[in-house]
């Protein structure tokens, strides 16, 4: 083989840490507070939506999309009249970018009267798209955890576990998605 083909390969193969070369106790816990924090935040920030789309909070109602402006780059800036179901004037509010011009659908004002998004159970499981982000990121948490603590006990457990739960947190944005667009 060339040199230059083995270093190439050598790019590649997985190295085994040496005792030496991991963080010290102190950067261990900074990465795992840091992995916890950018783990567990989708799931917190969605609280309010996954509310509002299971109609605990907010103002039932028929939502209708006026017009979708594309803002370039696959963004949309989406705009709608949310019509309440105790009757009243029709209120302007921002729409989900996912919509299209002319949907009408089941919605849910927000509080602050200012948006709506999709009311039952397709509202919901788009809602639980962000979360489940969150859940397939902390996955293998536990594995590094282990890891760094040095137990050698349940760690193949862990990376079975972590698998697992990956593959339900990619399932779940899955759903979400197509719940949010359907």
């Amino acid at each position: 083989m060339s040199d230059s083909f083995e270093s190439i390969v050598d790019a590649f193969q997985p190295v085994r840490p040496q005792p030496g070369n991991l963080p010290g106790p102190a950067a261990r816990v900074i990465l795992v507070l840091c992995w916890l924090a950018v783990g567990l935040l989708p799931i917190l920030l969605a609280v309010g939506d996954v509310k509002l789309a299971a109609g605990t909070v907010g103002t039932p109602g028929t939502l209708t999309v006026v017009s979708c402006e594309d803002l370039g780059k696959g963004r949309y800036d989406c705009r709608g009249s949310f019509a309440p179901d105790g009757g009243g004037a029709a209120i302007p509010v921002a729409a989900s970018p996912d919509s299209e011009a002319g949907d009408v659908t089941r919605a849910q004002l927000a509080p602050e009267g200012d948006r709506a998004v999709k009311a039952g159970a397709t509202g919901v499981v788009a809602a639980l798209t962000l979360p489940f982000v969150g859940v397939a990121g902390l996955a293998f948490l536990p594995y590094v955890i282990m890891y760094f603590l040095g137990a050698r006990r349940g760690r193949r457990a862990a990376v079975a576990a972590g698998a697992l739960v990956t593959v339900l947190g990619v399932t779940g944005m899955i759903v979400g998605m197509v719940a949010a667009y359907s």
